[in-house]
């Protein structure tokens, strides 16, 4: 069983396919979900509407790339770039089939799954990260 997952996902329908994914499986105790990027480095680093927030960092975090304000590239950029952050594990979710994406999630350590996220995709994924 994964602790707390962070999704961040801007579009309502896909935030809604991963969560019944993510149920369907038992995997997890918590999900809290952003909506962008720069929510996402707030929720993170205790910020703007999360500075009273509680509790520890996410054990994984479900990352969209396409996303306003701060897209999921630039996040994981400062994520991966902070000390408190750089070894919270992270899953691209994304419609992307573009090769440069790809890229960018292998530079960055990072895995890289195709929306819309089937159980068995993420389990798959998990396993291989030591998440399971």
């Amino acid at each position: 069983m994964i602790g707390e997952i962070l999704l961040v996902e801007d579009n309502d329908a896909d935030a809604e396919l991963t969560l019944r994914a993510l149920r369907q499986g038992n995997l997890v105790n918590v999900i809290q979900r952003v909506r962008d990027g720069l929510e996402a480095l707030e929720y993170l680093f205790s910020q703007g509407p999360f500075e009273h927030r509680a509790g520890g960092l996410p054990t994984l975090i479900l990352l969209d790339l396409r996303m306003p304000r701060v897209d999921g590239i630039e996040m994981l950029q400062t994520l991966k770039s902070d000390k408190l952050t750089e070894s919270i594990p992270v899953i691209i979710l994304t419609s992307s089939t573009d090769e440069l994406h790809r890229a960018d999630a292998e530079r960055l350590d990072v895995s890289y799954v195709l929306k819309p996220l089937r159980h068995a995709d993420f389990a798959q994924v998990a396993a291989r990260m030591g998440l399971d």
